[in-house]
């Protein structure tokens, strides 16, 4: 029996999703002033940022846990693409990035990814109850900052001040969290793409990164295992594993690839719309399934009218309801979608040509139906689109009970000088059980 059913009585919550749900009721709205949040203020070239801890990257929901506690993680750290440098901080990215649009600023780079266990409180508040940075094998606090890739793209770092930030072979960026029974945690992170698996005190336990790139982390103080499939080193560069979800059993995690790979190039990125979900045995790190997930087309988010490609569509967090039924995240900026899945209706591609880089076409270029690949039958369940209090930007989901839906924002830590941290509780008119 699943923890839903354990706790809501027979009746299966996907059933009763899959069965129709109409419009959601409320949202409650919460907001924080812990001062836990800030993280203080940093010079960057002409700018003053008042940076806070942005908290949204995921939510979780603990079995067994009051309805009003959650876990969340951070992101890896404040940063500002250097492209932007101009609109966000009014430098000039030629003097701060060395002309390179494409590396990042990292105004605090010494800063750790951290867990959050949060209480939504009364008043519409929420607070930070505890925090867990995570760390190396040996308790050295890890960074964010990009890992010294080769198989992989990589980026590069600059601090406030335009100086060039060395490779850290432990950064992480953290997305996507789940947490077990006996404490520890499993994380997703863009970089690698990889999945991590960290002690209740924060200590990494071992990382599982793409076979064949175990090399590129050859400095790191922590476990590496080359257990995810080689291609997803195809991912394009910060469209990695953007969510992780583990089966009520904690038998199975569920880890998301924000987008199509870049495979065999950006060009065919651009224009895919199939990106993956693996199943993997939590006790291995071994995937034992792989599955297609077909983006809906970036016309059909109604409150993003500005959004003109393919690949503004991402997937930004995955939340099981049941062994290998899923609820997905899908989302451009201002709409967010939730997608419910069940990974029997799709194709299991694991170990096929569609693993492998030589396979061309690529899956990301080839008309799924004449491949002769099933993908994930999607049913749509929430759709923001006519919920003004939705904020842009939602990558943390959580069901607390066939009733309840709780979402969290990403605040990219306050950089813009406008985005706060919202967690939303909203109630859904589900069927009668």
């Amino acid at each position: 029996m699943n923890r839903f059913a354990r706790r809501f009585g027979m009746v299966s919550l996907f059933t009763l999703m899959m069965a129709g749900i109409a419009q959601a009721e409320g949202p409650e709205v919460f907001t924080s002033d812990d001062p836990a949040l800030p993280l203080g203020e940093v010079q960057t070239g002409p700018k003053l940022l008042k940076l806070s801890r942005g908290v949204g990257s995921a939510l979780f929901h603990m079995p067994g846990d009051a309805d009003n506690i959650f876990y969340s993680i951070t992101d890896r750290g404040p940063n500002i693409d250097c492209a932007e440098a101009g609109e966000l901080l009014g430098a000039d990215f030629n003097k701060m990035c060395a002309g390179d649009e494409k590396a990042k600023i990292f105004p605090q780079p010494d800063f750790t990814p951290t867990i959050q266990r949060l209480e939504l409180g009364e008043g519409g508040k929420f607070a930070v109850k505890d925090m867990v940075k995570l760390s190396d094998a040996n308790g050295k606090p890890i960074t964010g900052l990009p890992n010294p890739l080769k198989v992989a793209k990589t980026e590069h770092a600059y601090d406030k001040d335009g100086k060039p930030v060395d490779f850290d072979p432990n950064g992480l960026d953290t997305e996507g969290l789940v947490r077990l029974s006996d404490g520890s945690f499993w994380i997703s992170d863009e970089y690698g793409p990889s999945l991590v698996h960290a002690a209740a005190d924060g200590k990494i336990i071992e990382r599982l990164v793409p076979q064949g790139t175990e090399g590129d982390y050859a400095g790191a103080t922590y476990k590496i295992s080359g257990t995810l499939p080689a291609i997803l080193a195809k991912r394009q560069l910060n469209r990695g594993m953007e969510g992780v979800a583990v089966s009520p059993d904690e038998k199975f995690l569920y880890g998301l690839m924000q987008n199509p790979l870049a495979n065999p190039d950006a060009d065919a990125y651009k224009k895919a719309n199939a990106t993956r979900i693996l199943k993997i045995e939590a006790a291995t790190g071994k995937p034992v399934g792989e599955f297609v997930f077909q983006l809906d087309p970036h016309t059909s988010f109604k409150a993003d009218k500005k959004a003109e490609k393919q690949s503004d569509v991402r997937l930004s967090e995955v939340t099981a309801i049941g062994a290998d039924k899923l609820v997905v995240l899908e989302r451009i900026a201002k709409t967010t979608k939730l997608q419910l899945v069940d990974l029997s209706t799709g194709s299991n591609i694991l170990g096929t040509a569609w693993d492998d880089v030589a396979t061309s076409p690529s899956l990301e270029q080839v008309d799924l139906g004449a491949a002769d690949v099933k993908p994930l039958t999607k049913t749509l369940w929430f759709d923001s689109s006519d919920i003004k209090e939705v904020p842009a930007k939602i990558e943390g989901v959580a069901i607390v009970a066939p009733d309840t839906l709780v979402i969290i924002n990403d605040d990219d830590f306050g950089i813009d000088g406008k985005s706060t941290t919202k967690i939303l509780r909203l109630k859904l008119a589900l069927p009668s059980m």
